[in-house]
């Protein structure tokens, strides 16, 4: 073989490999997504679709480099805990877990998987990390309240309705054990209002029904409706619940007054998600969740909804209008 020929002849073999791997597919990564609130829920759409934009905006696009393996609890904690399990036994490259009640099942069951929590009012509290700047193990991402929160929820309700004299804090022990935190904030904010301060546990539908019902029942009578996995995915019957008694009630989030409830102040929980987008880019592309540190909320919105607040006959004061970020009518 002539010198010439054996020179474009190893040229040739040594671009192939070039060549093979130019022509692989590109890997496929998977988050497995186990969320509060059914998957059918406008609210939930929402979420997603600005998590998934976000992605797509750092490189992650579905069908090509991305995979979503969602699992939605519904407000159920036996269901959280079943989906946990799946989706851990699945080995995802990453598990996006939202809420306290999601992300206990989750961490009962890895300590390895990368998590990202999105909606978690006190990680370091309830023991989930050891630091807001560093979690110390595989779990990193959003919080969602700060606990002073349950005095402003004490004071809008009363501005918006001044007869108000008792509240029932509603929420479900088993599923949102930090509402004790919001509990302290609302008795601090109290006196000024002279209003006094029912704590109401409810475990199941039942008790929610017969607790609503009861408390409706009496004079100057007003609900704070608690943050956790079975307040939203009882949120619809909450709110219909509430409206049917014609008890007025402050809600934790927007989709609260969205599906008819009077009134909300909370976290944009759609910016939580828009702003976890980044964090699984860097974790998908090596960063520990250890080394990027827990983030806090930074965006709150006040939502009323006229309709409702007409049809239990209240006229909201054009103070409370000037200040909301939404108006639904």
């Amino acid at each position: 073989m002539r010198r010439r020929e054996f020179i474009a002849g190893v040229g040739t073999a040594a671009a192939w490999p070039l060549v093979a791997r130019a022509q692989q597919p590109e890997q496929v990564r998977r988050i497995g997504v186990l969320l509060t609130i059914a998957g059918d829920d406008p609210e939930t759409r929402d979420r997603m679709a600005v998590f998934r934009q976000g992605l797509e905006t750092l490189g992650w696009t579905e069908g090509r480099n991305i995979r979503f393996d969602y699992r939605f609890a519904d407000g159920d904690p036996a269901r959280a805990t079943a989906y946990a399990g799946e989706l851990v036994n699945s080995s995802p490259d990453l598990i996006l877990a939202n809420g306290h009640a999601i992300l206990a099942a989750v961490r009962q069951q890895t300590h390895n998987i990368p998590v990202l929590f999105v909606g978690v009012p006190d990680p370091v509290g309830d023991g989930f990390v050891e630091s807001l700047s560093r979690s110390g193990n595989n779990l990193t991402g959003f919080t969602n309240f700060e606990f002073s929160m349950g005095g402003k929820w004490v004071q809008i309700l009363k501005e918006l309705v001044p007869g108000v004299t008792r509240v029932a804090l509603l929420f479900n022990p088993e599923t949102e054990p930090y509402v004790k935190a919001f509990t302290s904030a609302i008795e601090a904010a109290i006196p000024p209002h002279q209003t006094e301060l029912v704590t109401t546990p409810v475990r199941d539908r039942h008790e929610l029904e017969e607790a609503i019902a009861t408390f409706a029942d009496r004079l100057g009578s007003g609900m704070i409706v608690a943050p956790g996995l079975f307040t939203a995915g009882h949120h619809e019957l909450i709110v219909r619940l509430a409206n049917d008694h014609k008890l007025p009630a402050i809600y934790p989030f927007r989709y609260f007054a969205a599906k008819g409830g009077l009134i909300s102040y909370g976290v944009d929980q759609i910016d939580l998600f828009r702003r976890a987008a980044p964090y699984a880019d860097r974790i998908l592309r090596g960063v520990r969740p250890t080394d990027l540190p827990i983030q806090q909320p930074t965006k709150f919105e006040l939502v009323i909804n006229l309709k409702t607040a007409k049809s239990l006959g209240l006229d909201v004061p054009s103070s409370l209008l000037a200040r909301a970020d939404e108006v639904i009518e």
